[in-house]
C-alpha cells in the first residue's frame, strides 16, 4: 500500500479494527477514512454506495462485524446472520463497483466443522458440521469467503479474507453476558475481587481448549496480509498455541489479583472442544505474534479499568 493512500477501515471503533488503525498509523499511513456505524450504517444499501461513490478508496479493510460470544450468538441467531450477511455484502459488492486495489475480509475461526481435525488448516473449511451455537454467524463469515473467492474469479478483484482465532485486547467488549470468554473472565474476576466474593464462576467444564491472540498482534498481521499475500484461499491468523479454558481462568485470576476460588459450571454450554489454528502458511510468510498471553491479558486488564468497565 501506498503510504498516501485512501484507506477504509471498516468497523474502526471496534477492537480489530481500531487495532488495525494503530498498526496503520504506526506505520506512517495518515490518509484513513473513517466512519462510526452512527455515520454509516453499513448494512444501508444505498448508504454504502453513496459513501464509496464519494470517498473512492483505495484499500478497504473490512473489520465490521456483529459479533458476541456463545449466549448472544445462540441467542440471537437472525440477527447475526442478517447484518453480517448485509454488512459484508455491501462493502465487498461496492469495493469492486469502485475498483478499490484491495480488500482484507475478516472471517472467525468459527468457520470450521465443529468437530475438525486438530490444528485447523484452512482446507478444512467445509468438511464438517458447525458448532450449533454460532451455526448464523459462521454461515455469514463462511458466505464472505465465499464471496471474496467469487469476486476475484470472476471478476479479478483483490480480495483476500482472513481468518483470525480468538481475540482480545484494547477496546474489547465486556458485557456481562454478550461478551467473549477472556473479556468475561476479566470483568468477572475484578468485580469478585472488588466485592469480596468468595468464588468465581466459570461458565462449562473448563476442559475446552482454545486459542487467544492479542488484537494488536492481529492489526499487524493484517496490513502484513494486506503487502504480502494475494491468493484465492482465506489464511488463518493466529498464535499456534492453546490452552484449557480453566488453566485461562486460573492466569486471569492471578493477574487480577482475585484469592478466592473457582467454581466450575457444567450446565452451561461448552462450545467446540477444541479450536487451534494451523498458522504454518502465515509462518511461512514471516509473519509471526509478539504478545504472549499473560503480557496481553494485562494489557488487556489495564485497558478494562481505565475505561472504568466494571
Amino acid at each position: 500500500m501506498e503510504k498516501e493512500a485512501k484507506i477504509f477501515i471498516a468497523g474502526h471503533r471496534g477492537m480489530v479494527g481500531s487495532a488495525i488503525v494503530r498498526s496503520l498509523t504506526k506505520k506512517g499511513y495518515n490518509n484513513l477514512i473513517l466512519r462510526s456505524s452512527q455515520e454509516l450504517d453499513l448494512r444501508d444499501q444505498q448508504a454504502v454506495a453513496d459513501f464509496f461513490a464519494d470517498q473512492q478508496p483505495d484499500y478497504v479493510f473490512l473489520a465490521a462485524a456483529k459479533v458476541g460470544g456463545i449466549i448472544a450468538n445462540n441467542t440471537y441467531r437472525a440477527d447475526f446472520i442478517y447484518e453480517n450477511l448485509a454488512i459484508q455484502n455491501n462493502v465487498i459488492h461496492q469495493s469492486k463497483v469502485h475498483h478499490v486495489k484491495k480488500m482484507l475480509f475478516l472471517g472467525s475461526s468459527c468457520i470450521y466443522p465443529k468437530l475438525a481435525p486438530q490444528p485447523l488448516k484452512e482446507d478444512y473449511l467445509l468438511t464438517g458440521t458447525l458448532e450449533p451455537t454460532n451455526e448464523p454467524y459462521a454461515i455469514a463469515k463462511i458466505a464472505g469467503i465465499k464471496m471474496c473467492e467469487a469476486y476475484r474469479s470472476q471478476y479479478g478483484c483483490d480480495f483476500i479474507a482472513v481468518m483470525p482465532t480468538n481475540l482480545y485486547g484494547i477496546n474489547d467488549n465486556y458485557h456481562p453476558e454478550n461478551s467473549h470468554v477472556l473479556p468475561a473472565l476479566i470483568r468477572r474476576f475484578h468485580e469478585a475481587k472488588i466485592n469480596n466474593s468468595p468464588e468465581v464462576v466459570i461458565w462449562g467444564t473448563g476442559t475446552p481448549l482454545r486459542e487467544f491472540m492479542y488484537a494488536d498482534d492481529l492489526g499487524d498481521a493484517c496490513v502484513f496480509l494486506m503487502d504480502n499475500y494475494s491468493e484465492p484461499q482465506f489464511i488463518n491468523i493466529g498464535v499456534g498455541e492453546d490452552l484449557s479454558i480453566k488453566d485461562l481462568a486460573l492466569m486471569i485470576k492471578e493477574i487480577v489479583g482475585y484469592t478466592g476460588s473457582l467454581k466450575l459450571d457444567a450446565t452451561k454450554p461448552d462450545g467446540t472442544p477444541r479450536k487451534l489454528m494451523d498458522v504454518s502458511k502465515l509462518h511461512a510468510l514471516g509473519w509471526k505474534h509478539k504478545t504472549n498471553l499473560s503480557e496481553g491479558i494485562a494489557l488487556a486488564y489495564q485497558d478494562f479499568i481505565k475505561r472504568n468497565l466494571a
